[in-house]
Formats: structure tokens, sequence, C-alpha cells
């Protein structure tokens, strides 16, 4: 059976009261109830047929009130689409068979299933000007002829009691399914801001493990095309020389695998030597080896004594050391003489120094400026609530300082 348009349901905001009053959104009536609609309607006009005789004395009296019978209870099917228009018609309707002399009929409780509709719908104030409506012509239509009529006074106030009941009724049906829908908005945006957080934290691993690769990679291929050079070029005169540099190229080699293999195990937890320790302070001693081995005069120099440092803190300290040391065989030029590495312990921070006499390879840093290696060291101090400075030293070369709080501090 194919109902016209203005039978069917309209979309989420004028829902069904019944189906939001009840909690019965998502089952069998939140699809049909344009068919309830439809047997309250024949049920009440049906009721109210045999009635129509006794108020019908002329013939276009009862047709009359057969028309107005099937305008309060017909009119019902479009509520959903026009809840405050269909209400203020039955009004009319109502005014309508008063004048034709019909105070009251079965059909005129249409009024109240009206009334509550609006208060499900509407401001608390439009509903209750409609209430208030209905009322004035309930009383206007039945106090006149109290003495001809079925009820006494007792009754008819009982009516008033019930049409405002109903507005009540329809009232907190609207305050609960705002209540509702305040809830869903909240859990959805709760969800929101739980998937943004979500993207966020991949992003931000994603670029912790960035920085870790690079920092890898290019301090490990540095070196290793360092040692290949010098290896090329003794490689005649100087064998033995040439093959300590391969030695080397070999060991510099496999300790970027196996750093490599730590950082992406973090991407396969079942990955053997996820949970190996990460470089800290205490390999910076082997990092200036290699450097030294790679033909770079690096200087290791430590003031203070040394404390107790979180795991963390001291992977950012060896990185910090090996992305200045990958910087300076990058732009420090051929004629760099000297290179130190100062690592000095304060109360309650650490200073990591790393300065050379080279060619001046870079512009001071400032957020967003520098290569990635630079932006990789300032994002490591930033997550410390530390503080780097990079650029030229006076009198030539270039110098990295950063200032790291210790864990008590920070």
């Amino acid at each position: 059976m194919n109902f016209p348009a203005w039978l069917l349901p309209s979309p989420a905001p004028n829902a069904p009261a019944a189906v939001e009053a009840f909690g019965l959104r998502g089952s069998w009536f939140s699809g049909k109830m344009w068919f309830v609609d439809l047997l309250v309607a024949g049920g009440v006009f049906l009721y109210n047929l045999p009635i129509l005789p006794a108020y019908g004395r002329e013939s276009w009296q009862g047709a009359a009130l057969l028309l107005v019978s099937c305008a309060l209870c017909f009119l019902w099917l479009l509520r959903r689409r026009h809840p405050l228009g269909v209400l203020l018609v039955l009004l009319l309707t109502a005014w309508v068979q008063t004048l034709l002399g019909a105070p009251l009929l079965p059909a005129d409780v249409m009024l109240l299933l009206a009334v509550f509709n609006v208060a499900t719908r509407h401001h608390w104030w439009v509903s209750l000007a409609g209430a208030t409506a209905t009322v004035g012509w309930a009383l206007f239509s039945v106090v006149p002829l109290l003495d001809d009529l079925f009820l006494d006074l007792g009754q008819l106030g009982v009516l008033v009691v019930v049409t405002f009941w109903v507005w009540t009724w329809g009232v907190l049906v609207r305050v609960r399914r705002l209540h509702m829908a305040g809830l869903r908005e909240r859990a959805e945006q709760a969800e929101r801001e739980r998937e943004a957080n979500a993207r966020f934290a991949v992003a931000e691993e994603r670029a912790r493990i960035a920085r870790e690769i690079h920092d890898i990679v290019a301090h490990s291929l540095s070196v290793m095309v360092l040692l290949s050079d010098g290896a090329a070029s003794k490689v005649e005169s100087d064998p033995r020389l040439a093959k300590t540099s391969m030695l080397h190229v070999r060991d510099t080699g496999r300790a970027s695998l196996t750093d490599m293999r730590r950082m992406l195990g973090v991407l396969r937890d079942a990955e053997p030597g996820v949970h190996a320790p990460q470089p800290g302070v205490g390999e910076v001693p082997e990092l200036i080896a290699q450097s030294r081995a790679a033909g770079l005069p690096v200087e290791l120099t430590t003031v203070g004594a040394e404390t107790t440092l979180p795991d963390t803190l001291q992977l950012t300290i060896y990185r910090l050391v090996q992305e200045s040391l990958t910087n300076v065989r990058k732009h420090a030029g051929p004629r760099v003489g000297r290179v130190e590495v100062r690592l000095q312990y304060r109360p309650g921070q650490v200073e990591v120094r790393v300065s050379d006499d080279g060619h001046t390879h870079a512009d001071p840093i400032g957020p967003g400026e520098g290569g990635h290696g630079l932006l990789g060291m300032r994002e490591r101090v930033a997550a410390h609530a530390g503080t780097l400075s990079a650029g030229p030293r006076e009198g030539g070369g270039f110098e990295v300082a950063a200032v790291l709080p210790t864990e008590e501090e920070s």
C-alpha cells in the first residue's frame, strides 16, 4: 500500500512523541507510528459517529458535524510535520462545532492529544498558550449549557485539570528528549575528542620515530662514508690502516642496524629486542671514539658529579651529541682542528655543549628554522622543558648548547 507523502514520518526533529516518551526509538514503532496515528484517528471517528445524530437535528447540520468530526480526527495525521498548525486548526474546528450546537463530542479528545503533541515539540510558553486556548473553548462551550448537559461543575473542573495535566506531561517529555539529546551530543563530542587525541598520539609517535631514525641513519652513514673514503685512499699505501677502517665501518653498520631494529620494533610488539635499552649517557664515550676513528678531533669533558638521570633524558643527551657531531662532519669543513663535547652536571639540571672551530655551517636556530637535525634537537629539548641554542661562535666555528632540567626539577 502506497501512502501519501504527508502521511509519512518527518525527519528526526519531529519524531513521534510516544516514541520519545517511552524510549521506543529504533524499535518497530519508530517506523510505524503513522499507522498508529491512523488507528487512533479512525477509532475516535468511529466511536464519535453514532453520537452525531443527537446533535444533528437538521440534515445539513448532521452533514456539517460529520465534516467537523472528520477534521477533528484525521487532521491528527499531520501532527508530526505541523504540530502547532494542527492544534490551531483543531481549535477553529472546535469553535465551528460549538456554533453548530454541539458543545462536546467524543472527537474533541483529539484536542488533548494535539496539546500534548505541541508541548513535546515547542517551548513551554507556546504550548501553554495552546492549552489555555483549549480550556477557554471548553469553558465557553460548556458553562452556558451546564444544566442541559450530562456534565456537572465538578466534572468540568476535572476536564480542565486533565487538559493542563496532559500539557505538563508533554513538557516533561520534551525536557527528557532535550536531556537525552544533550547526552548524545556530549557522548559524540567525547568520541570525537578521543579520536582526535588518538590521531595526535599516533602523529607524535611517528614524529618521534622519524627523529630517532634520522639521528641513527645520519650519524652512522656519515661515519661509514668517512671511514670508507679513508680506507679507499690507504688501501695501497697502508693496507693495514685500510683494513682497520673497514672494520670500523662494519662495527658502525652493525650498531646502526641494532638501533634500527630497536626503533622499528616499536611498531611490532612481538619483535625480539623491542624492550632493549636505548643508548644513554654511558654510550657517549663510545660515540666519541667512533667519531675519532672517522678522523674527527673530538674531546669529551665531563664537569660535576654524574647523577642518575631518567632513560628518556639520557637518550636525549645522547642524540644531541650524536646529531651535533654529525653536523660537524657534514658542515664544519676540512679545517676543523678541535671539537669539544662538554657535559656539565649542576643541581637540578645538566648542560650539553658541543662546539667546533671549523667553518660556520648553519644559521642560528629559532622556531621553525634550521635543518631537520636542528629541528629534531629543538623538539627533544622542548619535550623536557629545556632550552636550546645553536649558532656561530665568536672567532669562528659553531656551537650547540642545551640546558635540560633533571627529573626533580621538571
